[in-house]
């Protein structure tokens, strides 16, 4: 059925990025239809988990939604400090609290379908869903959000279904529950933020078995301390040169901490990044990234305890290596892993084996249709470096019109654009910029 009224913005998606898109332009007086079909509008990926355990990566003081009030969020809290890593359900149901408000101002409406294609005439959107269904917009709004991790090779090999791709699915969440009941082993292939929700997870189920952490470098996530970032100016910083900035950063951390010297480079991380040459920014993502994600993308103190104490206790191993071969065996799998600077690889029975190498990194390998087919229309292409779609310094999509992208799928231009601190921002920035192209 195709809908007659033509709406002003239809967005895709409704995590975090959608969700205040949303209620941003809400709050220019815009309406506009929030499309999302996984059954988390004002939660998405990130924050609809129900774990007491899953704790923000940020205190809350940095995670209002709304960048001209930076104590929004606290207040919500209603108690808690500015200093504490909130539970993230608490911070699920504040999302979800500013999506009511905007639903009920009646200028926001919800769709529970998934798009799945989308067409551009000389005055509208046509996005098609999946039920069938029709509507169009004058603008139209990509906030997709991270994306499922693409097939492992020779992890994912024996085809099985102890082989659990998607971390973040309904699938993962069974083969927690019943890791837990039958108490064998598990694999993590991965050891990065993902990781350790994975543990959490199947410590908080009751599993008792050993959990092996597996990744090329064994490197996993620091812990936030009581720092403050030390402030510096953006010129005082080399530029173009990943060499120079991590010689840089390396001495101004000997001298300050690294965590005052990495955190002082935040406000000025989309510059750095778009100072850098494509094959710059290649040779970051190849060598440097590992080593600046574990120290810039931290973790709780109390979660990197839980962490420290399952290692101690022998239940968590954190292994450096790769695997060679995977096999489908009684119960399980059979996996070879090969450590770092061995010779061989050793083979070993997993219950269960996660992909937790985090998101998609190639956007070209999407599986979203709507994503693919904007693509193969050449309504929308990916940057340089494939890990995103190509968009201007105003969030608009190369090859489309009136058509914008929000968060990580523009990560190709901004790279640090995952988190809510720097989401709100471009959020707000998109709001205003759809409010000049409709005239409002």
């Amino acid at each position: 059925m195709k809908s007659d009224r033509q709406r002003p913005v239809a967005i895709v998606g409704g995590g975090f990025s959608g969700t205040i898109a949303a209620a941003q332009l809400a709050r220019r007086g815009i309406d506009s239809v929030l499309i999302e079909g996984g059954g988390r509008a004002g939660l998405g990926t990130a924050f609809s988990t129900t774990e007491p355990a899953h704790l923000l990566n940020v205190r809350a003081a940095s995670m209002s939604a709304w960048p001209d009030d930076p104590d929004h969020f606290v207040r919500f809290l209603d108690g808690q400090s500015p200093a504490d890593f909130a539970e993230r359900r608490s911070f699920g149901r504040y999302l979800r609290s500013i999506l009511d408000e905007a639903v009920a101002s009646k200028l926001v409406t919800l769709i529970d379908q998934r798009a799945v294609g989308a067409g551009r005439d000389t005055r509208s959107w046509t996005v098609e869903l999946a039920n069938g269904d029709t509507l169009a917009a004058s603008a139209l709004v990509l906030a997709i959000g991270n994306q499922p991790p693409g097939p492992l090779g020779a992890a994912a090999a024996a085809d099985s279904p102890r082989f659990i791709n998607n971390p973040w699915g309904p699938e993962a969440r069974a083969a927690v529950e019943a890791a837990a009941a039958d108490g064998g082993d598990v694999l993590i292939i991965g050891t990065g933020l993902t990781m350790v929700d994975m543990v959490l997870s199947l410590d908080e189920a009751g599993h008792q078995g050993r959990i092996v952490a597996l990744s090329r470098r064994g490197q996993i996530p620091r812990a936030h301390a009581d720092t403050s970032a030390a402030q510096i100016e953006v010129g005082e910083v080399p530029t173009g040169s990943v060499s120079a900035l991590w010689r840089w950063l390396r001495r101004r951390s000997g001298d300050l901490g690294w965590r005052s010297a990495v955190d002082g480079l935040r406000p000025h991380s989309h510059v750095l990044w778009q100072s850098l040459p494509v094959a710059e920014q290649r040779r970051f993502i190849r060598h440097a990234r590992p080593w600046w994600d574990v120290h810039r993308h931290r973790i709780a103190p109390q979660v990197a305890e839980r962490i420290r104490a399952l290692v101690a206790d022998g239940r968590l191993e954190l292994v450096a290596g790769r695997i060679s071969a995977t096999d489908a065996v009684e119960d399980g799998l059979e996996v070879t892993i090969r450590r770092r600077g061995a010779g061989t690889g050793q083979a070993r029975k997993f219950a269960y084996a996660f992909n937790c190498t985090g998101p998609l990194g190639t956007i070209g390998r999407t599986r979203d249709p709507l994503l693919r087919q904007l693509i193969e229309d050449g309504l929308a292409r990916p940057n340089e470096l494939g890990i995103g779609l190509e968009i201007d310094e105003n969030s608009r999509v190369a090859g489309g019109q009136m058509l914008w992208a929000l968060g990580p799928l523009t990560k190709g231009r901004f790279w640090e654009i995952v988190a809510v601190p720097d989401i709100r921002v471009q959020a707000a920035e998109v709001a205003q910029d759809i409010a000049r192209e409709l005239g409002r």
